[in-house]
């Protein structure tokens, strides 16, 4: 029988383990012949020379994962302890953060394929990001946008989507056009305020520095010096998308973003996004990134949600 030790701070325990242990409960069921005690920042493991060997392995590829993406879903963890998720050293290296939200808020990408949008945005001028509800998505496509603009390598940033129903009929909505139109657009302004302080954005919104309007609205546009993002783009039409994507101008960053699975078009209207990738899927100087179920980062539920209509 061989004993060894760990320091866990009590901070990274509770993200490791999970809420009421859930993931440590995991961890102690995937290695029956150990004995696991933990007490206060110390985990002590024991078990034969082969278990506890195969547990010290497992443990770093824990640790990675969360280090670098600062949480680790049961999902992931089940992954990692049956050796079917892969983390790739080189692809973690120079991991940085995006930006600082408010209040010194830590925003970076949180799971291997939203890295690889940022990878992938470095490399190319036009990325597809496509994936499940509560994947990132969006979330991470703006803030590549707002590093770009705190960086100073675009003049503005410019974020659409097609104003497209949700499978209901809203029927007349009161107010003037922004009015209208905001309830469409909310989830951008969601993301944008978790990045930019109140006062600041309200000024870039007045001058034109950031930009939120319906896809409509960028017909006859060149973008130059810009990184624009447009979202839910399963929801435009082929004409529509194309008319988006040759609005690039010079030193411009595109980013679509869209779920493929939640079209709410016309059953007789095909997804611009759906044609896109199937015509630039082996386009080099595009990128295209498909999320999955591991990179959502709402309730776990969500989780199950998208399984059980994945398996329907």
């Amino acid at each position: 029988m061989i004993e060894k030790k760990i320091n866990i701070h009590p901070k990274v325990q509770a993200g490791v383990f999970g809420r009421n242990d859930v993931n440590y409960k995991a961890i102690k069921t995937f290695f029956p012949k150990m004995k696991f005690v933990l007490r206060g920042d110390v985990l002590k493991f024991m078990g034969d020379e082969s278990s506890v060997k195969h547990f010290s392995e497992v443990w770093d590829k824990i640790i990675t994962y969360y280090e670098n993406f600062n949480q680790l879903p049961l999902s992931t963890l089940n992954d990692i302890l049956n050796n079917k998720y892969k983390i790739d050293a080189k692809e973690l290296a120079g991991k940085e953060v995006l930006v600082y939200g408010n209040k010194g808020r830590v925003i970076k990408a949180r799971t291997k394929n939203q890295l690889k949008m940022v990878t992938s945005i470095q490399k190319n001028d036009l990325l597809f990001a496509v994936g499940p509800a509560g994947s990132g998505k969006t979330y991470t496509a703006v803030a590549l946008a707002v590093k770009a603009l705190k960086e100073r390598l675009v003049k503005k940033i410019i974020l659409t989507r097609p104003a497209v129903e949700a499978g209901e009929n809203l029927g007349f909505l009161p107010g003037d056009l922004k009015e209208k139109l905001d309830p469409y657009l909310q989830p951008l302004y969601d993301a944008l305020r978790d990045m930019i302080p109140s006062e600041k954005l309200s000024e870039y919104l007045e001058s034109g520095v950031i930009q939120i309007a319906p896809l409509g609205f960028m017909r006859g546009r060149t973008l130059d010096q810009a990184f624009v993002i447009l979202d839910e783009g399963q929801n435009t039409t082929q004409s529509q998308i194309k008319m988006f994507l040759t609005r690039m101008g010079r030193s411009a960053k595109f980013i679509v973003t869209g779920d493929v699975t939640q079209v709410d078009l016309p059953k007789n209207q095909d997804s611009g996004l759906k044609i896109a990738l199937n015509l630039f899927k082996n386009h080099k100087e595009i990128s295209i990134v498909k999320l999955d179920e591991h990179d959502v980062i709402r309730h776990q539920l969500v989780k199950t949600i998208i399984n059980a209509f994945n398996e329907k």
